[in-house]
């Protein structure tokens, strides 16, 4: 539908000149120039949206720099203890257990002979 309105030199003649007197002479380098970076912002963001995901695909995993046993260990310790305080602060939130709506008695933890 489209390709047939610009078929013809005549056609492309009678819309510049609607053009022309719809919005001014004046106006229309304005017009052009704002027509013209809006196509340029929309290339842009289409194109980034594709290299987004083959970025994505095709980038490989940062090395992780290299360190020293005792900072590897200590790096080991923290993130230990970060999870033994989050697991803490999960029980604290969760409260004691309860069995059948009661709270329930601590099992002593006895060890048995094998």
């Amino acid at each position: 539908m489209l390709g047939d309105l610009f078929d013809s030199p005549w056609k492309i003649l009678i819309i510049a000149v609607l053009l022309i007197v719809m919005f001014g002479a004046k106006k229309m380098p304005d017009a052009a120039r704002s027509l013209g970076r809006s196509m340029r912002i929309l290339k842009a963001e289409v194109q980034d949206l594709h290299g987004d995901h083959d970025a994505e695909d095709q980038a490989p995993p940062a090395p992780a720099p290299a360190l020293s046993a005792p900072q590897l260990q200590q790096q080991q310790i923290d993130a230990l203890q970060e999870q033994i305080r989050g697991l803490q602060q999960q029980q604290a939130r969760d409260g004691a257990a309860t069995v059948n709506g009661a709270a329930a008695p601590e099992q002593p933890r006895t060890q048995q002979p094998g």
